[in-house]
């Protein structure tokens, strides 16, 4: 009894789609986190525009643009601005546990 060509695979051919399938799913993973910054690479490009488009960029009516070069440098990574965020939460909680220890008395 002749059974054909796919059956004599095996399942090789399943199992080199499905491989083919988890490289494609990891390839847009990988480009997915860039753009998120959560992974290191090619930092992600925004483009802040000429002093003109920013002025007439919706949204900035009668708002002076920030000026780029004055801002604190970010930190590069999500993992360390969460970091941030968690050292400020801490903070303001700090604060607000010694104003209320001095309201109190």
């Amino acid at each position: 009894m002749y059974r054909g060509p796919l059956t004599a695979q095996g399942g090789w051919v399943g199992l080199i789609v499905i491989l083919l399938a988890l490289v494609i799913v990891a390839v847009l993973a990988k480009e997915g986190l860039k753009q998120y910054g959560l992974v290191p690479g090619a930092p992600v490009a925004t483009k802040a525009g000429t002093p003109g488009e920013r002025v007439r960029a919706p949204g900035a009516g009668g708002v002076e643009a920030p000026d780029l070069g004055a801002a604190p440098a970010t930190p590069a990574s999500a993992l360390e601005r969460a970091h941030g965020v968690e050292d400020l939460v801490k903070r303001q909680a700090a604060e607000r546990a010694a104003r209320e220890d001095g309201t109190a008395k």
